[in-house]
């Protein structure tokens, strides 16, 4: 069994930004995601608008280049506006080219 390493990138926002993000992430790169209800706490408390609806968390594992587009992109369009927190980390799968993304 040989493993590749990609960027596994999280992204936690305000549920009602799921189908812009999830556009993005398309356009930016990502061939797929996973998506999930969440909840916490952070340093600022619970979430002020929580009585909204959850907030989500998109995960997706691609190449290292298509994970800087997705960060760069997040930082300049949503954090400044919106509650919105991404990180990304190293990880090791199975059937590697699945997550090459578009160059």
């Amino acid at each position: 069994m040989e493993l590749t390493t990609v960027k596994l990138v999280t992204i936690i926002a305000e549920a009602v930004l799921e189908e812009r993000l999830l556009h993005d992430l398309r356009q930016l790169g990502a061939r797929g995601y996973t998506v999930g209800a969440v909840r916490g706490e952070g340093t600022r408390g619970v979430h002020a608008s929580e009585w909204e609806g959850k907030s989500l968390r998109i995960e997706t594992l691609v190449a290292p280049d298509v994970a800087e587009r997705i960060l760069q992109h997040l930082a300049a369009t949503y954090f400044p506006h919106f509650a919105v927190i991404a990180y990304m980390a190293d990880v090791q799968v199975v059937r590697g080219e699945k997550f090459r993304g578009k160059q």
